[in-house]
């Protein structure tokens, strides 16, 4: 069954890329999301489709976390919120009791926010599948392919390794 849940906490494009190169995932869209109340700014983020017999709910939150600065409140958040978008009341509840049940592995506390989904602007085509348009720019070996190589050490089951097959 496909359900779906947004992620926001570092840039798009690297977002993007590790939710599109795992198994189980039906469409990753690229973009900016807003919240409600004090998080109601759009935010750089991905709202993933995903089949949930797949690829559990459980699995994209503990990558979410390791995959970006879940311990961090630097100064560029509102751009780049920590955050689980939720589209209902169970996968509300249950993604705050996997962040509580994630927290002992980090030594710091986690930052990430579940909050509800309000809104989603797409960005522009030419930024859409940044990284698996050409996975060899600047950007792309610095700062998204050591985030692949996590997904491939600590997540190995849940990774596409068609799509990563570059990276070995």
């Amino acid at each position: 069954m496909s359900k779906q849940a947004g992620f926001g906490g570092g840039c798009h494009w690297c977002t993007e890329a590790v939710f599109s190169s795992l198994k189980g995932i039906v469409s990753v869209e690229q973009g900016w999301i807003a919240s409600d109340g004090e998080n109601s700014s759009l935010s750089e983020g991905v709202i993933v489709t995903y089949e949930d017999d797949i690829m559990p709910f459980e699995t994209l939150i503990a990558i979410h976390l390791y995959t970006h600065s879940s311990t961090s409140m630097h100064p560029m958040r509102d751009k780049y919120r920590s955050a689980v978008y939720t589209f209902n009341e169970g996968d509300r509840r249950q993604a705050l009791d996997i962040i509580r049940a994630l927290q002992p592995e980090f030594d710091k506390p986690l930052i990430t926010r579940v909050l509800p989904f309000v809104s989603f602007t797409r960005s522009r085509q030419e930024l859409l599948d940044y990284y698996f348009s050409d996975p060899t720019k600047p950007f792309c070996e610095l700062y998204i392919n050591p985030k692949l190589k996590l997904i491939m050490e600590r997540f190995l089951n849940a990774a596409d390794h068609d799509k990563l097959q570059h990276l070995t």
